[in-house]
């Protein structure tokens, strides 16, 4: 397919000598105007790719932290329209930062996965991450989506094997996203050591970028995970800082979008010392 703009950013990444900050929010929280306000804002603050999360009422491979968020988005109305117009929005003053969807195949699977990615990629979305969908069924989503021009980016875990990691990267595009725990988001903190490991061994099999996620919350950890990894995903620790600043009725107040901000750019600051030191 042709080169996107998460290729683009992990090239210039690399070519900088550092791992690109993956940040995720999920779209709608606590409300659609701070969620957009949040969105635009990330850039600046540091985030190189933004995962965009779908509002869904059953997130399986969530801890708290994103179930709770995924709670407000769709107590606000977030749908998945108005998560296609976020993104129209943020492409009218920024055409070169990649965002991927990230979520679950049944709000997918309802609207049409062949409408749903000709609709994504036209609102200019780059990629795709579904997270319980099986290399078994691309032909339900992944190739509509590599024909659409998105990438369709899969998770590997400490639990993928050799015989298993060539099925999962078999049409995985972008990049790979490698899951540092056994268990839910945000659940522990990832042991850079064997994240080391299991990166160059992942490694082995593609010439894709590897970025590290599930775990990762300040920038201590993204520096250490970021010298092995091209990159390095934020999330939990980002709806947390959304939850924490709002107030007693569950409102956003005006420290909520400086909330996220300034816990990216903490982190931002350690993942571009990963390389140097």
């Amino acid at each position: 397919m042709p080169e996107t703009r998460i290729d683009r950013r992990f090239a210039a990444c690399r070519e900088a000598g550092r791992p690109a900050l993956v940040t995720f929010i999920t779209a709608g929280d606590p409300d659609l105007e701070t969620s957009e306000a949040i969105l635009a804002a990330l850039p600046e603050a540091g985030a190189d790719v933004i995962e965009l999360g779908m509002p869904f009422s059953d997130p399986m491979a969530e801890g708290i932290p994103i179930q709770r968020s995924t709670q407000r988005a769709l107590a606000a109305g977030q749908t998945m329209n108005k998560t296609l117009s976020m993104v129209r929005r943020f492409r009218e003053k920024d055409d070169e930062t990649p965002i991927v969807l990230m979520g679950y195949y049944n709000p997918v699977y309802v609207r049409d996965p062949k409408k749903f990615v000709v609709e994504a990629k036209e609102a200019g979305v780059d990629g795709l991450i579904i997270v319980d969908i099986p290399p078994e069924a691309d032909d339900e989503l992944c190739i509509p989506a590599l024909e659409a021009g998105l990438n369709f980016i899969r998770l590997a875990t400490p639990t993928t094997d050799d015989k298993r990691l060539p099925t999962v990267l078999a049409n995985t595009s972008g990049f790979v996203y490698y899951v540092s725990i056994t268990g839910i988001t945000g659940a522990a903190a990832p042991d850079a050591q064997k994240v080391a490991v299991a990166v160059n061994r992942i490694k082995g099999h593609t010439a894709l970028p590897v970025a590290v996620g599930f775990g990762v919350k300040t920038g201590e950890q993204a520096r250490e995970i970021g010298k092995n990894a091209d990159g390095v995903v934020v999330g939990s620790v980002l709806v947390e800082a959304v939850r924490e600043s709002l107030d007693e009725a569950g409102r956003a107040t005006e420290k909520t979008v400086s909330a996220v901000t300034d816990c990216v750019r903490d982190i931002a600051a350690g993942a571009r010392m990963a390389k140097t030191g």
